[in-house]
């Protein structure tokens, strides 16, 4: 199978998977982890009084009230219709845009954007032009908050091995199967850091969150402009 095709069959299976699963996604469960949390908080101190976050896959935007709670504009988008529907049930004073990464098309809008649980959907291929429209959506001296997810190495390379033997146009990091919701990718630390310098991004806080099976990179950075 072509990978372009394979790609795209997976950003439709995401999707998929996550309105399916909308209506019910907040019963008996919080994404939100206190890392996660001050996280939020310190991305929200960043921003000046009245200034605005931009919440991209926000999902079931968890985050809403914490920045509404401290005087921030706040807007959420996510490709999933579903999930969006629920956000703006329990945020109706909240504005959320329909709309995947990939798509965004905001310029020097937004002191600050999060993007939490998510970047695991984005393929390789895609990495680079995500992180540059998150960096041209955000103010000079913007700031942004993304975590990225890890897991045991020897998941990756089961998955791998799997793929080359169905003849799946995967690369290495890539897993469709188990809890992925279709599709993630959990690329390597050297290749995240290149990737934000490349968009024009530079440190100012992280810290690494190991869960059940599963990990989280939290990092905070800033635009260079």
């Amino acid at each position: 199978m072509d990978r372009s095709r394979w790609l795209a069959e997976r950003r439709v299976a995401v999707e998929r998977a996550y309105t399916a699963e909308s209506a019910t996604y907040d019963d008996g469960y919080d994404p939100a982890t206190p890392i996660h949390r001050r996280f939020v908080a310190r991305l929200i101190e960043t921003v000046p009084p009245g200034g605005a976050v931009l919440d991209a896959a926000c999902g079931t935007a968890p985050y809403a009230g914490m920045v509404l709670e401290a005087g921030r504009a706040y807007v959420g988008a996510d490709q999933s219709a579903g999930m969006l529907q629920q956000a703006r049930q329990k945020w109706p004073e909240a504005r959320f845009e329909h709309v995947g990464l990939q798509e965004l098309a905001f310029d020097t809008t937004f002191d600050a954007l999060m993007c939490t649980d998510a970047m695991e959907n984005v393929p390789p291929e895609e990495w680079p032009f995500v992180l540059s429209v998150f960096e041209r959506a955000l103010r000079p001296d913007g700031h942004l908050y993304i975590t990225v997810e890890e897991i045991d190495r020897r998941e990756l390379e089961e998955a791998s091995a799997k793929a080359r033997a169905e003849s799946v146009p995967a690369v290495f990091g890539e897993l469709v199967e188990g809890d992925t919701a279709g599709y993630h990718f959990y690329p390597d630390r050297q290749r995240v850091d290149g990737w934000l310098a490349d968009a024009g991004f530079l440190p100012v806080d992280g810290a690494d969150e190991w869960l059940d099976g599963y990990g989280y990179r939290h990092v905070l950075m800033r635009t260079s402009r």
